[in-house]
């Protein structure tokens, strides 16, 4: 897959695959530029995207658990919000980018 940037104020926005790449209610990790992140497609068609590894231990948060509200780390079950990123447990949040769906191209800011 090629990555293609474009620089806005404070973000570059890339293109790190097609959407049909993530099959519906799972995530999978890309590169955006130099930054890991996981790309959830839910299953009722919103995309989200976070930092790829969970700040609690480094677990691939792309193999994680996701319904509408929270993704939930598959090492140690810890649920993050996508609203804010923020923790149930109190832990610190995971990062979240903007993603969107540009003629069937994923296309993350980071």
């Amino acid at each position: 897959m090629s990555l293609t940037g474009v620089a806005t104020s404070t973000r570059a926005a890339y293109t790190v695959g097609r959407v049909e790449d993530v099959p519906p209610g799972e995530g999978r990790a890309f590169v955006a530029g130099n930054v890991q992140v996981a790309v959830f497609r839910l299953r009722d068609g919103s995309l989200h995207a976070t930092q790829a590894a969970c700040p609690h231990a480094g677990g691939p948060l792309a193999d994680g658990q996701t319904d509408l509200d929270v993704l939930v780390c598959p090492l140690h079950l810890y649920a993050y919000r996508w609203s804010d990123g923020g923790s149930s447990a109190g832990l610190r949040a995971v990062r979240t980018y903007p993603v969107r769906d540009v003629d069937g191209d994923l296309v993350v800011d980071v």
